[in-house]
């Protein structure tokens, strides 16, 4: 699909979710199901893919490719590719920061999301998270001469999603998103099993899947995922806060 074209929100729509992925299945298995819940919600998502998995032991770019494609249909998502350094070659660069930065501007988020920053997992996967947050920062300042194209934009949170157990960060208390509707844990099992080049060489689909049964129980649901917030999360009232997850 083609970047999303510039332009004011609708009044009646809420600000569009933004996520952003290293590999072409980032995103679906690390919040995917966080995605379906907003997309059928009515909030416009946004995916961005910084590379189309070069790197990867299983599939070509082109297939994988497709099944990006493929797998942000599923999610009633667009989908966009940026170029950075290609698959297991991301560096942390300015020049990258403003990639992203100008990104952010041009779809006007409310929300971001992007790889957790912990060590411990594919490195892509950390180098971009933070690049995605410091582009965050820079989005809001006018000053920036490369960026003059698009208007400042400050978002309202940046929460990075883990890919992996392993990535899941241990200082953070996360917020979990409840997907226990039927209907958004098929949409999100569809959007993953569209990754079939990587599907087919490991058991991805029932990781993820026991990831969120475990979230989910913990918090007395059948299925949630964790999302971990850059800055602490502010609410209008208490009345905000729904519910805990000590209900197991």
């Amino acid at each position: 699909m083609m970047p999303m074209k510039p332009g004011p929100n609708s009044p009646s729509s809420p600000a569009p979710l933004l996520a952003f992925g290293a590999h072409p299945d980032d995103i679906e298995f690390g919040c995917g199901g966080v995605v379906a819940v907003e997309t059928r919600a009515g909030r416009a998502a946004h995916l961005v893919v910084c590379s189309r998995g070069e790197a990867a032991s299983h599939g070509t770019p082109e297939q994988r490719t497709r099944e990006a494609e493929n797998a942000a249909a599923h999610l009633g998502a667009s989908l966009e590719w940026l170029e950075l350094d290609g698959d297991a070659h991301l560096e942390l660069r300015v020049t990258h920061t403003l990639k992203l930065a100008a990104v952010i501007r041009r779809v006007r988020p409310a929300v971001v999301l992007a790889p957790s920053l912990v060590a411990n997992q594919h490195p892509d996967h950390a180098r971009l998270g933070a690049l995605v947050r410091d582009a965050a920062r820079l989005a809001r300042y006018g000053g920036v001469t490369e960026l003059h194209d698009w208007p400042p934009h400050a978002i309202g949170g940046l929460f990075y999603y883990a890919v992996t157990p392993e990535a899941e960060p241990r200082d953070i208390s996360p917020v979990l998103v409840n997907i226990s509707e039927p209907d958004i844990v098929g949409t999100w099992t569809a959007a993953m099993k569209a990754h079939a080049t990587q599907t087919g060489a490991r058991h991805y689909v029932e990781l993820q899947l026991a990831r969120a049964r475990l979230h989910g129980l913990r918090a007395g649901l059948e299925y949630a995922l964790p999302l971990y917030p850059n800055d602490p999360v502010v609410v209008d009232t208490l009345g905000q806060l729904s519910g805990s997850a000590r209900r197991f």
